[in-house]
């Protein structure tokens, strides 16, 4: 059974009655993000270093995929990157659950795909910032939505 636009509003958090699950979930992310970014960049450095520094000439293309591989495996795994660990968010499902594999891996897939088309990026953005749960372009596609972890102990 899908869940429906009334089902999330049921299964999720009431954004006006539960404010403190979407308290400052933008900003959060944000800084997951850039630690993120930190991680991937580091793991690119180290890839590029064991292939001789053959990899800086693809260095970009290896960021890609390592960003990729990592933000499924880490999503997958616990339903938030490490950044998103350490700013103490995670994702939850229209149905209030953690993310699997599939969830991860098509959250990973139009996460790149907006982040490469910038008109995308900036509806995501100001979605982010504007709608009550705090869910950017893919989190409304896929119905997804990123929760404070102190308050998402459900």
């Amino acid at each position: 059974m899908s869940a429906t636009a009334t089902d999330m509003h049921t299964t999720l958090p009431d954004p006006v009655h539960q404010s403190e699950f979407y308290a400052d979930t933008a900003i959060k992310r944000a800084i997951a993000w850039l630690v993120d970014l930190v991680i991937i960049t580091a793991l690119a450095v180290l890839v590029s270093l064991l292939t001789f520094g053959i990899g800086f000439f693809v260095f970009f293309g290896i960021m890609a995929l390592i960003g990729f591989a990592y933000r499924v495996v880490t999503l997958a795994n616990r339903s938030a990157t490490w950044g998103m660990r350490l700013a103490s968010v995670e994702f939850r499902r229209a149905d209030g659950q953690r993310f699997d594999l599939l969830t991860a891996f098509l959250h990973t897939l139009a996460f790149y795909l907006s982040f490469s088309i910038l008109p995308l990026q900036l509806v995501s953005i100001v979605l982010m910032l504007s709608t009550q749960r705090a869910q950017g372009l893919t989190d409304h596609v896929l119905g997804t939505v990123a929760l404070n972890r102190s308050a998402a102990t459900l």
